[in-house]
């Protein structure tokens, strides 16, 4: 995995391109969402011009449908990045990204969800409007600085710019994967009827891998695969499968 530099935070929105030339060979190019960075803070703006231009790529501002569309190494990747969780707009959120999914083979969600309430309206929401697992893929972040360098991290994996970066293409989408299994178990664990030990998601995800594969398998294959009993199993496999179930208040 390629190391990036965090940059330092200065005033450049007056011509950011200008800070992006420091290096002859170009990372890849970025392009914001001029109606996006318009709602934004202007500090975190600079932010992002900074970061950009300590990690040798280039910005550009388009009218874009997504936030960002990142090419790197030939291959665009196209961001929906939602820097504020608001419950009144989430329809808006979760139509926009299944209507960009159809427009992009690459497209992935970065959600800010500072907080547990955050994480658990985002959690109820995303099954509520029946989005397919990995279909886009959601990336949770607690800040926006980190939920922009994790942007520039998937672009730049996607991409596979240069050669012993090779196996960044591998890593990271394992690394999404095992988060959003903990995302899900974060969860799943605050059910009354589902008391476990901490141990059991990381089992999930070596034996089953992804929330696709949880969402799928039957209560003999978790009881198979993990620690859990027979009754917390069928547990799991209501929550995903029983939308009266999960979309019912049952936590702690």
């Amino acid at each position: 995995m390629a190391n990036f530099k965090p940059g330092n935070v200065d005033p450049v929105l007056e011509n950011p391109s200008s800070k992006v030339t420091k290096s002859s060979v170009s990372a890849g190019v970025c392009m914001m969402n001029t109606t996006w960075r318009d709602q934004q803070h202007p500090s975190f703006i600079n932010f992002i011009c900074s970061f950009l231009a300590a990690n040798s790529f280039r910005l550009n501002f388009v009218p874009i449908s997504p936030d960002f569309i990142f090419n790197c190494g030939g291959l665009s990747v196209a961001f929906i990045f939602v820097t504020k969780w608001d419950r009144g707009n989430v329809e808006t959120i979760f139509g926009r990204a299944k209507k960009l999914k159809a427009q992009f083979a690459h497209l992935y969600v970065t959600v800010n969800l500072p907080t547990r309430d955050h994480n658990d309206d985002f959690l109820c929401s995303y099954f509520k409007y029946e989005m397919q697992l990995g279909r886009p893929t959601f990336v949770p972040v607690q800040d926006i600085e980190m939920g922009f360098e994790k942007i520039v991290k998937i672009a730049h994996s996607c991409g596979g710019i240069d050669n012993h970066d090779a196996n960044a293409v591998l890593v990271l989408p394992l690394a999404l994967r095992a988060s959003s299994v903990f995302l899900f178990w974060n969860k799943l664990k605050r059910l009354k009827s589902l008391h476990v030990h901490g141990w059991i998601p990381l089992q999930l995800n070596q034996t089953i891998g992804s929330i696709e594969g949880i969402a799928k398998a039957s209560k003999e294959c978790l009881v198979e695969a993990t620690d859990l009993s027979a009754d917390k199993a069928e547990v799991i496999v209501r929550f995903f499968r029983d939308s009266k179930f999960y979309l019912t208040p049952k936590f702690n």
